[in-house]
């Protein structure tokens, strides 16, 4: 049965909310293959019991009867695993914490599926609460991408650096040099750090400075999070899926880190953030923001690159502008979606493909993508 629909049924409105559910369905089982291949068998069977239950018109449907449609860049599929994930490890969900692999529980995404059901039934409005709130893990092996890609390019003795980020959650990559990276090849770079990326890179990028002075921290986002309070620390720890635990430990890491090293943090868009910044003598600006750029909207995204342009402009050999990404891109108009490094520099405006990663970040190998 269709999930129920708050407005008058009519046969058109039917089969809209057929539709649309049909749809959500689709999606929940596309969030469930990603997982496994991404390395959460965990999430990957739990969607897939969610999945069953969407298309039965159980719970699962009631409480995702709104997102129904718009179920694709919107994520609904980990905004709901990542509420009840974050109710657990608050420990407001003692039953579905005894399965979660974050929490100490057996692991077992089977037996955690009846708890996490009779979940979105005894407490549905929590959970439509936290559908708000869009997934931020704050994914620290990114670092490892735009770091790198920094490091790829600035040369054995650079200037001191300006890190502004876009769509910056929580500012933890913000710290990037602040991690200590070691490289599939033995290679290392870093200090002695509780955040290691391990392997980082298959190797250290060529002429690579043995440090990095950042002397300006700057994250923008539309719905920023401080990871040093208890709530924004729960909050990016619900949303890294629950049998991944050494990213989860990283996370936790580099909370940790947040605490010692100031970074600022801004509520909002990508666009308006760049309006705001302006180059600095005897400083390298640095803009960088990974798969972020898919949730922003097109017009936006024109204001980013022409401000880019327009800052790039100004750039001088005292005074030059970086923009590092990853993000997932196409090489070919025919081709599957890579998740590319790539850097473009100021003054000259060229841009280098310089390497690809799995979507998380690690390991980066270095080399003009094929």
């Amino acid at each position: 049965m269709p999930p129920r629909y708050a407005g008058p049924l009519t046969l058109r409105t039917l089969a809209l909310v057929t539709h649309d559910l049909t749809r959500l369905v689709e999606h929940v089982r596309h969030q469930s293959r990603a997982c496994h291949e991404l390395g959460s068998p965990f999430y990957g069977v739990l969607l897939a019991h969610v999945a069953d239950d969407v298309e039965a018109g159980g719970p699962a449907a009631d409480v995702l009867r709104d997102r129904a449609g718009d179920p694709g860049p919107s994520a609904v599929a980990l905004r709901l695993v990542g509420t009840a994930h974050r109710l657990a490890l608050a420990g407001q969900a003692p039953d579905l914490a005894a399965h979660l692999p974050s929490t100490g529980g057996d692991g077992d995404p089977d037996a955690a599926w009846p708890a996490l059901r009779t979940l979105l039934e005894t407490r549905a409005a929590e959970v439509r609460a936290g559908l708000e709130l869009a997934p931020q893990t704050n994914e620290t092996g990114r670092s490892a991408a735009l770091l790198g890609a920094l490091l790829h390019v600035v040369g054995p003795e650079p200037l001191p650096v300006r890190l502004w980020e876009l769509g910056a959650s929580g500012g933890l990559n913000l710290l990037a040099d602040q991690f200590r990276y070691v490289a599939a090849d033995g290679g290392t770079w870093g200090p002695d750090s509780a955040v290691v990326l391990d392997p980082a890179w298959d190797t250290v990028p060529g002429a690579a400075p043995s440090d990095l002075s950042v002397i300006e921290r700057v994250g923008g986002d539309l719905s920023p999070v401080d990871p040093t309070t208890p709530e924004g620390a729960l909050r990016l720890e619900s949303y890294v899926w629950p049998d991944q635990e050494a990213r989860l430990a990283r996370l936790r890491a580099a909370i940790s880190l947040a605490s010692t090293v100031p970074v600022r943090r801004v509520r909002t868009g990508a666009a308006e953030l760049l309006d705001s910044l302006e180059l600095a003598e005897g400083a390298l600006t640095v803009v960088w923001h990974s798969v972020m750029w898919q949730y922003v909207p097109r017009d936006e995204q024109e204001r980013v690159t022409a401000r880019l342009a327009q800052l790039g402009a100004l750039a001088t050999p005292t005074s030059p502008l970086v923009h590092i990404a990853f993000e997932p891109r196409r090489l070919a108009p025919d081709g599957d979606y890579r998740f590319v490094v790539s850097a473009r520099t100021w003054p000259g405006g060229q841009e280098l493909l310089l390497g690809e990663a799995p979507a998380h970040g690690l390991p980066v190998s270095w080399g003009t993508p094929g």
